[in-house]
C-alpha cells in the first residue's frame, strides 16, 4: 500500500487508549463523567474523549502528516469534517463506538480507525478492548481476523439466504416517524431484525459470517468507513440506497450492506423501500 500508514502501529495505538483510558473507566463512570450530546441518546464519556486525547497526541507517530479526524474532535470543531474528502491522508477515529452502551454498563462497544487517502478508504481497524482482539484490512487484501497472540484468521460473510431466513441488524432511529413505521413493518418480512447499538460489533458480526446484512442511515465516516471496508474485503456487497458506492465524504444516502448482491436487492425492494 502507498499510503504510508504503519497499520500495526495503528492497531496497537487503539489498544493502547483502551488499556489505559477506557477499559478503566468501564463500569466505573460518575456522574459528572458522562454528558448528553445532541439528546438523550447520544452521549459522551470521559472515556471517548481521553481515548481520543491519546490516539491524537500518537498518531503522527504511525501516521506522519495525515489528517485526523475524530468524533469528539469534529463536535468541538465541525468544519474539521469538510477536509476529509480533499486530504492526501487522514486518520478517522471512533475512539469508544457504542457509547450508550459503555455508559450503561453492557459490554458492547469497540475502538475503530480507518485510513483514507484521496478520498478512498484504504484500511480499516476495528478493536475490541474486552475481547482483545482486532478485525483489520486494507483495501485489496482481504479481512482478517488478529488476536493478542498473533494468530491471524481470514473473514469472510456467510452465504446468501432467502429474505424470510436473514438475520441482521437495521439502525432505524433516523428516520421520518411514518418512515420508520413502515420500514419496521417491513422488516417482519425478514428472521430477525435487530439493533446492537454498535456498529463496531455490527460491522464484525457481518464481516465474521454471522449476520445477513446492515442498514445505516446516518453516515458519519468514523462510524462507518472502517466497518464498511472490513465488510466488503470479506465478500459483501455495499451501497449507499440509490445504489451507488459508499465514499468518506458522504454524510447521508442511506446505507445498505448485505451477504451478496442479489440478497442487497431483495432488501432494497422488499424491506427498505423509503
Amino acid at each position: 500500500m502507498s499510503h504510508s500508514v504503519d497499520i500495526a502501529g495503528l492497531a496497537n495505538l487503539l489498544q493502547e487508549a483502551a488499556v489505559k483510558e477506557i477499559l478503566p473507566r468501564f463500569r466505573n463512570l460518575e456522574a459528572g463523567d458522562v454528558r448528553v450530546k445532541s439528546e438523550a441518546i447520544d452521549l459522551v464519556t470521559e472515556g471517548d474523549e481521553a481515548a481520543e486525547r491519546l490516539i491524537k497526541a500518537r498518531i503522527e507517530d504511525v501516521a506522519p502528516g495525515a489528517l485526523f479526524v475524530g468524533e469528539e474532535s469534529v463536535a468541538a470543531d465541525p468544519a474539521l469534517l469538510d477536509k476529509l474528502a480533499d486530504a492526501d491522508l487522514a486518520v478517522v477515529v471512533d475512539p469508544i463506538d457504542g457509547t450508550f452502551n459503555f455508559a450503561a454498563g453492557v459490554p458492547l462497544f469497540g475502538v475503530m480507525a480507518s485510513v483514507v487517502a484521496k478520498g478512498e478508504t484504504v484500511a480499516g481497524i476495528i478493536y475490541d478492548p474486552l475481547g482483545n482482539d482486532w478485525v483489520i484490512a486494507e483495501k485489496g487484501s482481504g479481512a482478517w481476523m488478529c488476536r493478542a497472540n498473533g494468530s491471524q484468521e481470514r473473514l469472510s460473510v456467510t452465504a446468501g439466504v432467502p429474505l424470510e431466513a436473514m438475520v441482521g441488524g437495521a439502525s432505524t432511529g433516523f428516520y421520518k416517524q411514518e418512515a420508520r413505521r413502515e420500514v419496521m413493518a417491513n422488516m417482519a418480512k425478514v428472521r430477525i431484525a435487530t439493533s446492537y447499538r454498535c456498529a463496531a460489533h455490527e460491522y464484525r458480526m457481518l464481516a465474521g459470517g454471522h449476520i445477513h446484512f446492515l442498514m445505516y442511515q446516518k453516515l458519519m465516516p468514523w462510524d462507518h468507513l472502517a466497518g464498511t471496508l472490513i465488510s466488503q474485503e470479506a465478500g459483501a456487497y455495499a451501497a449507499r440506497f440509490d445504489g451507488s458506492p459508499y465514499l468518506p465524504s458522504h454524510l447521508n444516502g442511506g446505507l445498505l450492506l448485505a451477504t451478496d448482491k442479489e440478497s442487497w436487492e431483495t432488501l432494497r425492494r422488499e424491506v427498505f423501500t423509503v
